[in-house]
């Protein structure tokens, strides 16, 4: 399993604030107070890739949030990477939200598929199967399959996951990265009872989006 150190600002952003804070520096520099537009940029790039700690519950039956954002779908769905009918719960992630996605359950990975495919706005229920995506299958210790998948967004143009088959995941435990706007679907049994409605706001770890 791939771990590394996760300070405030996630690892991802470090480049793209690098790059801002320099050009809003310099347009300081040479442009005087001309120069704010920059410093907005800059950050709008800083809270964008914030990533802060989450306190994380301990229910034992509790599936966590994968996710910062709002809930666009509660629905019973096809499972595609599980081959089963499932419930499915939605989180749309806007530009605003954190972007650092973290495992739902604790479990061992059963298989990690990559999917490429179109850029259509996160929010339409079509992205969930025309997007670029990355599901993780995952078997809890009590043997329950929960799949979670990150779907690229119309501006999310990069999904990064740095777990794979046979990793132990962690509830609550950072396991990948969508830049700029985006999508979490989690798939869980029909007997899961969910605990959020479409048009809630979650917050990743810390909001509990159903019971199994």
């Amino acid at each position: 399993m791939n771990h590394y150190p996760h300070p405030l600002i996630a690892r991802e952003g470090w480049p793209f604030l690098g790059i801002a804070v320099l050009a809003a520096v310099t347009a300081t520099v040479f442009l005087g107070g001309w120069s704010w537009p920059f410093w907005v940029v800059a950050l709008f790039v800083l809270q964008f890739f914030r990533d802060p700690p989450r306190t994380i519950p301990q229910q034992a039956n509790a599936v966590l949030s994968p996710a910062d954002g709002r809930i666009v779908v509660v629905e019973k769905a096809e499972d595609p990477y599980a081959n089963r009918e499932a419930l499915k719960i939605s989180v749309f992630m806007n530009v605003f939200n954190v972007h650092s996605n973290r495992s739902p359950v604790d479990g061992s990975i059963e298989k990690v598929d990559y999917f490429p495919g179109k850029f259509v706005n996160a929010d339409l229920d079509k992205a969930s199967i025309e997007n670029e995506r990355n599901a993780v299958v995952v078997t809890t210790d009590s043997g329950t399959v929960v799949t979670f998948v990150q779907v690229a967004g119309l501006i999310a143009r990069r999904i990064l996951c740095y777990v794979g088959k046979g990793d132990r995941l962690a509830r609550g435990q950072r396991y990948g990265f969508i830049r700029f706007g985006s999508r979490v679907d989690v798939y869980l049994p029909l007997t899961a009872r969910p605990k959020v409605a479409v048009g809630d706001k979650v917050s990743a770890t810390e909001t509990i989006l159903a019971e199994l």
